[in-house]
């Protein structure tokens, strides 16, 4: 692969932009996907907003600016497309962001993509208790390992506030997962 001021290059250039793009679709979409699958919980509405941060990647990558990693602007773009499609999907049935997140996590076992055992469902219903942003930090940091400071790129907060958050977010689910 291109190292990352290539693929930008190449990206806004209009010759070479849809190899390039292919080529960064190929190599980012299994990470993103399942950055995605953690916020939506849903197989089918993960595979849309998947699709949907694409399309914006590819519309808007004349506007990038390089301030930041492009993986972490892309992030920043299915992040905001996940809690996006939850907004939507709350108000379409009536509850709060908070209350679908925990129905989506309750009905988890009966979702034929997801193949975790009882632990992992034990998990993810305690996860689905959390306030949206500690869920979006836990799971940047616990499962997808990322260091604070490309947490902060991608949500826009400082790192204490996100060590914070995290910390919080790790003894509410130890306490969840005691009970």
């Amino acid at each position: 692969m291109l190292d990352e001021e290539a693929l930008i290059v190449n990206l806004k250039d209009p010759s070479t932009r849809e190899a390039s793009f292919r080529e960064l679709v190929s190599t980012h979409k299994e990470r993103l996907y399942w950055h995605i699958r953690k916020i939506v919980l849903n197989h089918e509405d993960a595979d849309d907003v998947l699709q949907n941060t694409f399309l914006k990647v590819f519309k808007h990558i004349d506007g990038f600016k390089g301030e930041s990693k492009l993986f972490s602007w892309m992030y920043r773009i299915a992040t905001n497309e996940s809690m996006n499609c939850l907004n939507k999907k709350a108000k379409q049935v009536g509850l709060d962001i908070q209350e679908l997140g925990e129905q989506r996590a309750e009905n988890l076992a009966d979702d034929p993509f997801f193949d975790g055992d009882e632990i992992q469902l034990k998990l993810q219903k305690a996860i689905a208790t959390l306030p949206q942003k500690q869920q979006l930090v836990f799971n940047l940091r616990y499962f997808d390992e990322m260091k604070y400071e490309d947490m902060s790129e991608i949500l826009d907060t400082s790192t204490g506030a996100l060590k914070a958050s995290y910390h919080h977010a790790r003894k509410k689910i130890e306490s969840y997962l005691m009970n």
